[in-house]
């Protein structure tokens, strides 16, 4: 199964059109892309190269959580979020220190800006830890995907929890073709650090197997795609968990699904390496519902991946 992620790489790098972009680092983009994974037969963790399970799971139960500030992927050493609270923060009228944007890029040389900014950085993550005022105010990222799974707010200010209504149906209603949540409020999209990029996803019923497809409408193919294949996974086996039902396949529909220009020579690497056994998921089965589960309730077993391959993030 993972030769269709890997078919996906190799098509960008053949085919992709060069696009410029949001960062301005500049993509190989393709429009329209599907790739489907049978959960039953193993957890699609990526084994050409060790994707770090333990952000997953942390992410995924912040999401579960209707979480949207990062101090709780702080106090779980998951950095993942933390460019786009930081990039805020240093523009805010709270931050007085050396000027982090690219203008003061730009007036550095590239090594003495790094020094820099790893040094604010890290400075900002140790007061979210242990600054609870100024965590809940720069630690916040805007509605995004917590927020709009568990909290959607109505016209009329009442709020929507989409995710359990979604539960609910799998159990009573599982023929439905409604059983659907969407991450994606153009109210709130202007005050998100990051509008998402999965933007939706639909569960269906069949035989008695929960499947899942998510429609996402940009994919950083290379360090983004990977964790998203394996967090829908595992949303589906939870899911599936509670609701008496076994997995069936996840389904996975991009948009502009794009290579970085600099992640082009880690993704020939990663396409050089042979494809080994996918692990296996357990989860914790005196857990009931999806919302109780902790980061020691979930586990992989058999995880036997080839080496991580380091990339820049592009913020």
């Amino acid at each position: 199964m993972e030769e269709a992620y890997l078919a996906l790489g190799r098509k960008i790098l053949d085919e992709g059109h060069l696009k410029e972009d949001r960062t301005g680092t500049g993509t190989r983009s393709i429009f329209g892309h599907q790739m489907r994974f049978d959960l039953s037969k193993g957890f699609p963790l990526l084994t050409t190269k060790r994707v770090p399970f333990g952000l997953i799971k942390s992410e995924l139960l912040w999401f579960l959580n209707g979480d949207t500030n990062i101090r709780y992927l702080l106090q779980h050493n998951n950095h993942i979020w933390d460019e786009w609270a930081f990039e805020r923060y240093v523009k805010s009228e709270d931050y007085h220190g050396p000027d982090m944007t690219d203008f003061g890029r730009r007036v550095l040389k590239d090594e003495e800006f790094k020094v820099r900014y790893q040094k604010e950085h890290q400075e900002f993550c140790d007061k979210i830890l242990n600054d609870e005022d100024f965590a809940s105010k720069h630690g916040e990222l805007g509605n995004i995907y917590g927020a709009q799974w568990r909290h959607w707010e109505t016209k009329e200010g009442d709020f929507i929890d989409q995710l359990k209504n979604v539960i609910d149906m799998i159990k009573k209603t599982p023929d439905s073709r409604r059983l659907i949540v969407s991450a994606w409020n153009p109210e709130d999209v202007p005050s998100m650090a990051l509008p998402p990029c999965h933007t939706m996803f639909q569960f269906y019923v069949n035989d008695g197997k929960l499947s899942c497809q998510l429609y996402q409408r940009s994919g950083d193919v290379f360090l983004g795609v990977p964790f998203n294949i394996a967090s829908y996974a595992l949303l589906t086996h939870l899911i599936a968990h509670e609701t008496g039902l076994k997995v069936g396949d996840f389904v996975h529909t991009i948009g502009d699904a794009h290579l970085y220009t600099n992640h082009i020579n880690q993704m020939n690497e990663q396409l050089s390496r042979d494809i080994r056994s996918f692990p296996k998921l357990r989860l914790n089965q005196d857990k009931k519902s999806v919302f109780d589960f902790e980061m020691e309730d979930i586990v992989i077993e058999g995880y036997d991946p080839h080496p991580a391959i380091k990339a820049p993030i592009a913020v």
